[in-house]
């Protein structure tokens, strides 16, 4: 993360941290990198405001502007969770719906 926001460019480079980090984990970086214009941001969950912005995702689902089932890759029992994480780690799937 440090490397991606030392490689923007001074003035109005941006990096861009997506995801959640573990528990605890921090990340560091020399201040100069920031002050010279640099910004660091962050999305967790798309960047979607939960009060503000689901309901209106919502609406456009229930209108049927998308469909939500597009989005899931595979559908699984419970005793086969761990074959689901595995699949998310490799990269081949959007969601697994996994069921009990």
């Amino acid at each position: 993360m440090r490397s991606a926001l030392e490689c923007c460019h001074k003035g109005w480079g941006e990096s861009i941290i997506i995801g959640v980090a573990p528990a605890g984990a921090e990340i560091r970086t020399r201040p100069f990198q920031l002050v010279t214009g640099r910004v660091w941001r962050s999305s967790a969950f798309g960047g979607v405001k939960g009060r503000s912005e689901l309901p209106g995702i919502i609406d456009q689902y229930m209108k049927g502007e998308f469909a939500l089932s597009d989005f899931i890759t595979h559908t699984m029992p419970l005793e086969q969770i761990n074959e689901a994480f595995e699949l998310m780690h490799q990269g081949k799937s959007i969601r697994t719906v996994i069921h009990y």
